[in-house]
């Protein structure tokens, strides 16, 4: 929608995300991210940690389950959302605004930890399975490492596109219905 605030933020979940489900039986998935800034002192030679900032994430239905299932406390996450102010009033009477993110895209982030997706049945996203502690490789369900010198040759396998074979990725994504 236009007017909207998009942000992406780097950061680490302070705790394992939280899955809740609504009266209705929507899921719901929420965590928090710790984004902490960092800047080079010339003069000290040395990084310097600027101030922690806290955001609220939240993620809906069945991409709250991949997130719950897959994420864990510490993890180190992209995110990609709708950033929005809500404000609300103590017991103290005192008004307050929080903001807070609605979650497009969550993953993992590889800079300092490998991960292993895996497509989910009639979804139409990958999940993320391990955590940063273990090893593991990027790769979908099915596929099969390069043969030879022509990694584009193997049906199915890496990046094969649409030419067959049985790579799950090659399926067409089921639609979800909007928020």
């Amino acid at each position: 929608m236009a007017g909207e605030t998009l942000i992406t933020l780097v950061g680490n979940l302070t705790q394992d995300p939280e899955l809740r489900f609504t009266p209705s039986g929507a899921a719901v998935a929420s965590f928090t991210v710790a984004s902490t800034p960092r800047t080079f002192d010339r003069q000290s030679g040395e990084w310097r940690d600027g101030d922690t900032m806290f955001l609220n994430c939240s993620v809906w239905r069945q991409y709250a389950e991949h997130v719950a299932e897959s994420l864990t406390k510490g993890m180190r996450v992209i995110v990609q959302g709708r950033l929005k102010a809500r404000s609300y009033e103590t017991q103290q009477g005192e008004k307050r605004t929080v903001f807070e993110v609605d979650v497009e895209e969550v993953g993992p982030s590889l800079r300092y930890a490998t991960a292993k997706v895996t497509r989910t049945q009639g979804g139409g996203g990958g999940q993320w399975q391990g955590n940063q502690n273990q090893g593991g490789n990027y790769g979908g369900g099915g596929q099969q490492p390069p043969q030879g010198n022509d990694p584009w040759g193997n049906q199915g396998g890496y990046g094969g596109g649409n030419r067959g074979g049985n790579n799950p990725w090659n399926q067409p994504a089921a639609e979800e219905p909007p928020f």
